[in-house]
């Protein structure tokens, strides 16, 4: 398994990281969300304060807010770049060297300002105390998702940090083939890394609602599993992804027994993402959403729309709509 790994590693440029997760492979997207604790979180700060400050969406302004120790909390990625000057002069030192290893960053020069909040990723290394960039010149990292922050909108449209719950799109326990949309406590999705989907994110590959009435919700990276994976071979890959309906997806991860995590996009075979329905948005889907309207008070609108439509059942996950003659009655 291990050397068939390698062999696609050397056609397709696989990514690798490490992850703590089975040896089977998944259907995956690109990580984007992640559940922690403030006081986790607050720890890697560089300020030891109790009190974190968070920007309110105004002008430069922050507010301070305080949170209850070990409360869980989503987190968006959010890498820190750098700076027009430094990256001009770090692509000229790559195509010079034909490589990155060498170059001398200067952190809190070359790189632009990340919210107070932002905290560098699990193992990004330090030298003198300041977190190093890695291959690509990018410093991955972790900012908290408040709901008076535009930029992370709908983010915070699928998490009640108030009820500690979010919406998940996840696999049937009892039907193979259902999807359903659920509410699932933030203390279950600890230390998982999830995938924003819906109208806004990405170019809605999965047509999930409208402009009028957005649809989002998360989904754990390795639950969707897929069953009938291809021989690991480039051109079974590639026809996999062409001909297969489960192929319908933007990648596979391996994930192996050691650990080790191997990823391949379809653009790295040369195919293009989305290339018409997709596996996820075919299959048909039931909302489970219970609870009052109390309950999702401090939500916006997709908790209470989604209670609504509790019990529903779609034959496609985008045929969910929110219909405006229900939701008044």
């Amino acid at each position: 398994m291990r050397r068939s790994m390698s062999i696609i590693s050397n056609a397709t440029q696989v990514q690798r990281e490490q992850m703590q997760s089975p040896g089977q492979p998944f259907a995956t997207e690109t990580f984007k969300t992640y559940t922690r604790t403030y006081e986790d979180a607050a720890s890697r700060l560089s300020s030891a304060e109790s009190a974190v400050r968070f920007p309110d969406g105004g002008e430069g302004r922050t507010v301070q807010k305080t949170r209850v120790a070990g409360q869980p909390y989503l987190w968006a990625r959010l890498d820190r770049k750098p700076n027009k000057q430094a990256e001009k002069r770090f692509k000229k030192y790559q195509h010079a060297h034909k490589s990155c290893k060498g170059f001398t960053w200067n952190v809190p020069e070359d790189f632009k300002t990340v919210p107070e909040t932002w905290i560098p990723a699990h193992r990004v290394k330090y030298h003198n105390s300041h977190p190093v960039p890695d291959e690509h010149g990018h410093i991955p990292g972790w900012v908290p998702v408040e709901k008076d922050n535009k930029q992370y909108c709908w983010h915070a449209s699928v998490v009640d940090h108030d009820a500690a719950v979010a919406l998940v799109l996840r696999p049937s326990a009892e039907e193979e083939d259902m999807l359903e949309i659920v509410t699932v406590q933030l203390a279950e999705l600890m230390e998982q890394t999830l995938e924003l989907i819906g109208t806004n994110v990405n170019g809605n590959p999965y047509g999930l609602g409208s402009k009028k009435q957005p649809v989002h919700a998360l989904v754990s990276h390795g639950s969707v599993r897929i069953r009938k994976p291809p021989a690991v071979d480039f051109q079974q890959l590639r026809a996999w992804f062409q001909e297969s309906p489960e192929g319908q997806v933007e990648g596979i991860v391996w994930h192996c027994g050691d650990g080790t995590l191997l990823k391949v996009h379809r653009h790295h075979l040369g195919l293009s993402w989305p290339d018409g329905e997709t596996f996820l948005g075919t299959r048909p889907v039931l909302v489970q959403v219970d609870g009052t309207v109390d309950e999702y008070i401090s939500s916006k609108d997709l908790f209470t729309s989604f209670l609504v439509l509790n019990g529903r059942y779609f034959s496609r996950l985008q045929d969910i709509q929110f219909d405006a003659q229900i939701q008044s009655d």
